[in-house]
């Protein structure tokens, strides 16, 4: 497990950046989907920290285009959420906004975006321990794909909460590549 990580450490090492100013222009952006709001029904820190991020990049003309990917049912839609909130809370003109609803997760994402949206020079936008897994996706499908560390959020119960998750996530992300199980949309 801890050769797993080291591994999706040493794959993506140099690829993520916590400044706009030292990041490179990409066409693209690409926003992994969290909830907007927290199960107490609040707003949702982490979807916040996204959208503030990918509104500096944009601000700061390193994209032109953004993708926002995330999970859409009949009564929950993520894409949208995250639309609305960088058209109306950020001034990010809603026609540069493509929203994807089949990113069901992490990796499904990074496979639309290159398969269905065919782009593959992208700035992945999330915390910092999910870009890690998210660009190990992406070098594995041969994209040029950069990191944009959105703030993490350090209360204790959730910071713990997604380090263990990833932990294991970028294990199985490992396992996957190993073993050869084909990526499906």
């Amino acid at each position: 497990m801890i050769f797993a990580n080291i591994w999706v450490f040493a794959l993506t090492n140099g690829r993520t950046y916590t400044k706009v100013s030292q990041i490179p222009a990409r066409e693209v952006a690409l926003v992994l989907g969290t909830s907007p709001k927290t199960m107490s029904g609040n707003a949702n820190p982490y979807f916040t920290k996204r959208m503030n991020a990918v509104s500096a990049l944009y601000h700061y003309g390193k994209i032109k285009k953004i993708i926002v990917s995330g999970e859409k049912s009949e009564h929950y839609d993520e894409p949208n959420a995250m639309k609305q909130f960088l058209v109306y809370q950020e001034g990010v003109p809603e026609n540069i906004i493509i929203e994807d609803p089949k990113g069901f997760n992490t990796r499904k994402s990074i496979l639309r975006c290159k398969n269905t949206y065919k782009k593959n020079n992208i700035i992945i936008v999330s915390q910092g321990y999910h870009n890690l897994r998210a660009l190990f996706f992406a070098r594995n499908q041969n994209m040029n794909a950069l990191g944009y560390d959105a703030q993490d959020v350090f209360t204790n119960k959730s910071f713990y909460r997604n380090q263990s998750r990833e932990f294991l996530a970028r294990v199985q992300a490992v396992v996957y590549f190993i073993l050869g199980i084909a990526p499906k949309e």
